[in-house]
């Protein structure tokens, strides 16, 4: 798992104003459950004097998605909603004592639900739907604008580093070639010379077993995993079972209260997320439903 501060750990542990904000009269909502991590934070603004009285979170996603929403939460009450729109996904991340590089993009995510907040409070339209720039991850949809500003507020210069603070360039891959464009123009008005080999931001190695995991290890952790997720499932009626894994791909079922239930995309997308932390190399975990059909031998001798 990721090196953790103290502080991060508290914070997910035992988050600071988790729920949403009764009577809240400012509510902003970014990310996406689909892409692993979504953020919807609900503050409770004095008209008269525009000062956050109270402020709430309700997030999905990792430990550190967590604790960045919850120290968010903390920083900004009793704060003008102009003072707010100054915190930084830096001093975010700061009070944290530092996040993991490749958790960088939780600060992110909790600096632009305050300024949809905000701008909701405002009466204002706050724009997370790219039309400022063009899409350049459609894994996690982040465009241009996203990732310029990001390499500008926090001095990125490798495609690794736009990854872990926007995740752009964390799927497929395919996006590296115009994030590289975007990192060369940048770091060439910041008097840089971009170069493709440079070695990312400082970044502190999981902690997982020395030389490449086997099937069989592989096979026992996401089978731990999974099994860490079904004592709150049960509770609720419903439960999740490992079908079969294929190279880095884990197939599951829902069932259950959990078969068709809405929330069971969130599930699935925490699975991932946990066993990424875990393992430290991307694993997929897709619904049985999409698992290949294998083509027996008699059903080719008749295609």
């Amino acid at each position: 798992m990721w090196d953790y501060s103290d502080k991060v750990k508290d914070h997910f542990f035992n988050p600071k104003n988790a729920g949403a904000v009764v009577d809240a009269n400012a509510i902003g909502e970014v990310g996406s459950i689909s892409c692993g991590d979504a953020l919807r934070l609900t503050l409770k603004v004095n008209d008269d004097t525009e000062v956050i009285e109270d402020a709430g979170f309700q997030t999905f996603g990792c430990g550190s998605a967590i604790a960045s929403s919850s120290v968010l939460t903390e920083i900004i009450k009793g704060l003008t909603l102009d003072e707010a729109l100054k915190v930084t996904n830096q001093e975010i991340a700061a009070e944290l004592d530092g996040l993991p590089p490749e958790k960088m993009h939780c600060s992110v995510m909790g600096r632009e639900a305050l300024q949809a907040a905000i701008a909701n409070y405002r009466g204002e339209e706050w724009k997370d739907d790219h039309e400022e720039g063009a899409l350049v991850c459609k894994c996690f949809a982040i465009d241009a604008v996203m990732i310029e500003e990001m390499v500008w507020a926090n001095k990125l210069r490798t495609v690794e580093d736009v990854t872990n603070y926007t995740k752009a360039g964390g799927g497929c891959a395919a996006c590296h070639e115009d994030i590289e464009a975007i990192l060369e123009k940048v770091l060439k008005e910041r008097g840089e010379t971009f170069d493709p080999s440079a070695a990312p931001i400082a970044k502190p190695e999981p902690v997982v077993a020395k030389g490449p995991l086997t099937n069989l290890q592989r096979i026992k952790k996401i089978e731990e995993v999974i099994m860490s997720f079904r004592p709150q499932l049960m509770a609720d009626g419903g439960d999740v079972e490992l079908v079969e894994v294929v190279d880095k791909t884990a197939y599951v079922n829902m069932t259950g209260a959990c078969n068709g239930c809405q929330m069971s995309a969130m599930t699935i997308a925490g699975i991932q997320q946990r066993l990424m932390e875990v393992m430290g190399e991307f694993i997929k975990v897709v619904p049985a439903s999409q698992m290949p059909k294998l083509v027996t031998i008699e059903e080719a001798s008749h295609a």
